[in-house]
């Protein structure tokens, strides 16, 4: 039996969300989201993009889908996401019943592994028109499981991540990027240099407002109380432009114009901002080497401010204590560690470190990345990004009545990215930290 590892598992079920429908033209059918079904489980899939996925497919298994509008006359484009181990078998698509006519088929190929995933693409001329039930039937000629589907979508040849909330790279000003990062030829490591691949922005709080430039941008007051590191004149009027053009950062080092920014955390009616916040930027990949620096502008959220669900003692993706003494109990809900007089309140959060390399934002801001998958980023995410994480600490210790965060729950942390780089500063502590596998400082050194 396949099992995702404890690892993915935990960052599926609290990371991800669903991509949603990209325009109009095309519908996007969730897998799991079957009328009815034969031989098919539901796990949790570990990307931030993907949602749920139909597992452990094999011969003769097979899920129906009512009411899917297959559009007007003419090409229909048909997609599906899909990962397999082992490559063999296909994938049929039928209308009316499991052995209706054939509207399309995937031939499945080895992808890396069950979570590896890569979207397939077919179209056809002739098909039913309007809302019809289709069947998505297992075919295999040897035993076992040998595919999981994420999603289809059906369209009318539209590039399904062309919609609104698509925000295509400026592939000219990238490919300038790309060629300075490949020009600079790395320093030398010093002998007893820590290999680890790492390097760190260390900020401090700057400001607070109601504002998420990322999920309400030019709309201020639209969002829950955030609180700002970095750029200074974050706000919800942000843009690439606005922070390149600002030099004012509660971070250093000071070529890091980046906006981050995290829900503000309170003890009954009091904020309790972060003491600081270490961002730093390392590599989980089997293979650093490949890791390429953020492209300007690029966007990203980690974390779901929407997830209400309790933590008590031992959760993923939880608050902690760290210091002398540690967590000594809990908040009487049980969601909130209580930290001795010598420890302070911590989080860790963990950002996604492949990219499908088109696009700076997506319309959940999560659909153009995804997290690595056994140490290498490959299918709809081939490009290796700097692992963000940001390790935040607040000078409190806590009580029993707990606290709260601006979003809700505790479970609820989450956090938001928005690169502006001096470009060679960024493309130096890439090639000079991360691809050679050295821990670096804040100021670049090693």
């Amino acid at each position: 039996m396949r099992i995702l590892s404890a690892a993915l598992l935990a960052a599926a079920t609290t990371l991800v969300v669903a991509p949603g429908v990209a325009e109009a033209a095309t519908v996007t059918v969730q897998a799991e989201s079957y009328a009815a079904q034969s031989g098919v489980q539901v796990e949790a899939t570990a990307d931030s993009g993907g949602g749920q996925n139909a597992a452990y497919l094999a011969e003769g298994d097979w899920m129906r889908y009512d009411g899917v509008n297959l559009g007007a006359a003419g090409t229909l484009t048909v997609q599906a996401r899909v990962a397999s181990a082992v490559g063999t078998g296909r994938v049929e698509l039928r209308t009316g019943s499991v052995t209706g006519p054939l509207l399309t088929q995937f031939s499945i190929a080895a992808t890396g592994g069950w979570q590896a995933w890569t979207t397939l693409t077919a179209t056809t001329a002739t098909h039913p028109t309007g809302a019809q039930t289709v069947f998505a039937v297992l075919r295999n000629s040897t035993a076992g499981d040998f595919v999981n589907i994420n999603w289809f979508s059906f369209g009318d040849g539209s590039p399904a991540d062309s919609g609104p909330g698509w925000v295509p790279i400026d592939q000219a000003a990238w490919n300038a990027q790309l060629a300075e990062f490949n020009s600079i030829v790395p320093r030398p490591v010093p002998a007893g240099t820590v290999r680890v691949s790492e390097f760190n922005a260390t900020c401090a709080y700057s400001h607070s407002h109601p504002d998420d430039p990322i999920i309400f941008p030019g709309m201020p007051g639209a969002s829950h109380m955030h609180s700002f590191l970095g750029n200074t004149k974050t706000d919800a009027y942000t843009t690439t432009a606005t922070l390149l053009g600002n030099a004012g950062t509660s971070c250093r080092p000071l070529p890091d114009l980046s906006a981050y920014w995290i829900p503000s955390l309170y003890q009954g009616d009091r904020v309790i901002e972060p003491k600081d916040v270490v961002v730093y930027y390392g590599s989980r990949l089997t293979d650093p080497a490949a890791t390429k620096p953020f492209p300007q502008g690029f966007r990203m959220i980690a974390g779901d401010a929407k997830l209400q669900t309790p933590t008590p003692a031992g959760s993923v993706n939880a608050f902690y204590c760290a210091g002398p003494g540690g967590e000594i109990g809990r908040s009487a809900d049980g969601n909130w560690p209580i930290c001795a007089s010598t420890a302070v309140l911590m989080f860790h959060l963990v950002f996604q470190d492949c990219w499908d390399g088109k696009h700076l934002d997506s319309p959940t801001h999560k659909q153009h990345v995804s997290y690595s998958y056994d140490g290498t980023c490959r299918g709809d995410y081939p490009i290796a990004i700097p692992n963000l994480s940001f390790l935040i600490s607040y000078q409190t210790s806590g009580t029993s009545a707990g606290f709260r965060l601006a979003s809700g729950m505790a479970s609820s942390m989450h956090g938001d990215a928005f690169f502006a780089w001096e470009n060679r500063a960024q493309s130096e502590r890439v090639k000079n930290c991360l691809v050679q596998k050295a821990k670096c400082n804040t100021n670049g050194d090693f």
